[in-house]
């Protein structure tokens, strides 16, 4: 299979700006490998597929981010961990590929049948000692958007208002799978309704642009699972933070970062009031490995 190599970003181009290119470029990369399996007759191994989506995106994002910022650090998923990023003042952690599962995957049956899933992403995100996070982007490829930490756009506040005034459940985003147990049991109330869709990053943005109302996950994430989106849903007024309340924190020597809480500020103290209903306590820290 034949990586395609779109033009790289200019070094020129401010951190945000360069975050989106980023992001575009490496969708680009994953919608051709899709294009070209689609030209080629439509068959492939899944594994095979995913790895080689993980491979052409990072290995572009690499040359990318070699040639526009030279003299930065990067954690990725997809490239062995160099801790000098430790002592390093500008770091880009990213996830060339959020989702390997439904970028090679079509839908099963409905109107849909034999159509390539869309709910997967590219994250792209700056930490800067000091400040930490300043700039993201995420790309939903299949759907060809980028939503960046400059687009100033904010979900819809009536939203939060139907919620809170009991004329419609909280939508939370889940997973179609496997959601962590915690959430499975919030979906027993009638004011809760669970939104299944697929990678992290497309439900931290379902959450940014008003399509559901929260996503509160339970283990089985890194830090480039979270940054990017974390840094747009931040850029929107969203909070995010662990699941008990306290700060993310990035560039640590152990990228583990298993919980996450991400909705409007409107809807936090009702959800954290839900997860207490459920226990949510005995799922927080380190070492709790419930699906994502």
């Amino acid at each position: 299979m034949n990586a395609p190599s779109p033009t790289l970003p200019s070094a020129s181009l401010d951190d945000g700006t360069l975050a989106s290119a980023l992001a575009s470029g490496a969708a680009e990369v994953l919608l051709a490998l899709r294009a070209e399996v689609d030209a080629s007759g439509g068959s492939f191994v899944a594994k095979e597929f995913k790895d080689a989506g993980d491979a052409a995106a990072q290995a572009w994002l690499a040359a990318a981010l070699a040639a526009a910022r030279p003299a930065d650090a990067l954690l990725s998923e997809e490239a062995k961990d160099d801790l000098s990023r430790l002592d390093a003042d500008r770091v880009w952690i990213i996830d060339p590929l959020d989702g390997t599962r439904e970028f090679a995957e079509r839908h099963a049956d409905g109107s849909v049948a034999g159509q390539w899933r869309d709910d997967f992403a590219v994250h792209i995100a700056l930490w800067e000692r000091g400040p930490g996070l300043t700039v993201g982007a995420v790309a939903l490829p299949a759907r060809g958007q980028v939503l960046a930490t400059g687009d100033g756009a904010v979900p819809d506040g009536d939203s939060t208002t139907a919620v809170l005034s009991g004329s419609r459940p909280l939508r939370i985003a889940a997973s179609r799978s496997r959601p962590p147990a915690f959430v499975a049991a919030l979906a027993e109330r009638d004011d809760v309704e669970l939104v299944p869709m697929g990678s992290a990053g497309v439900k931290m943005m379902a959450v940014a642009d008003g399509t559901v109302d929260a996503y509160v996950h339970g283990g089985g994430q890194y830090e480039w699972d979270s940054a990017a989106p974390v840094a747009v849903a931040r850029s929107r007024g969203l909070v995010c933070t662990r699941l008990d309340g306290s700060e993310l924190e990035y560039n640590r020597e152990s990228p583990w970062l298993p919980d996450l809480f991400v909705c409007p500020p409107a809807l936090a103290q009702r959800l954290r009031e839900l997860l207490d209903t459920v226990g949510v306590v005995s799922v927080v820290g380190a070492d709790s490995k419930e699906g994502a």
